[in-house]
């Protein structure tokens, strides 16, 4: 069985991301249990995503990692393909700067 590549399953969502986390966005899969998503960080910083079922759990989860944090840090410039929870909520944070984040649901990779 090959690998299939990535297809979109949503409309991509976008969000400024700052040194002050923006209202989440969530990203909606147009097939049931869609639960992948292509990330991109087009900013030259470190964007530390923050992630949930819901927009208060993203929001929570949207810190600068120091030592130990639930965000998920994207370097600047990644390209990634990860999977979260089907219809997640997205927001993030910098530590300096600021840098655009792309969100596609999809499945494959």
């Amino acid at each position: 069985m090959g690998i299939q590549a990535f297809t979109k399953t949503g409309n991509t969502v976008t969000f400024a991301a700052s040194t002050s986390a923006p209202t989440p966005a969530q990203a909606v899969s147009t097939t049931i249990g869609g639960n992948q998503y292509r990330i991109i960080n087009s900013g030259n910083v470190t964007v530390f995503l923050g992630y949930g079922v819901n927009a208060s759990d993203a929001t929570n989860n949207a810190v600068v990692v120091t030592t130990t944090g639930t965000s998920f840090p994207l370097l600047a410039g990644t390209d990634e393909i990860l999977t979260f929870a089907p219809n997640a909520y997205f927001t993030g944070i910098t530590s300096t700067g600021s840098a655009n984040v792309y969100i596609t649901p999809g499945d494959g990779m």
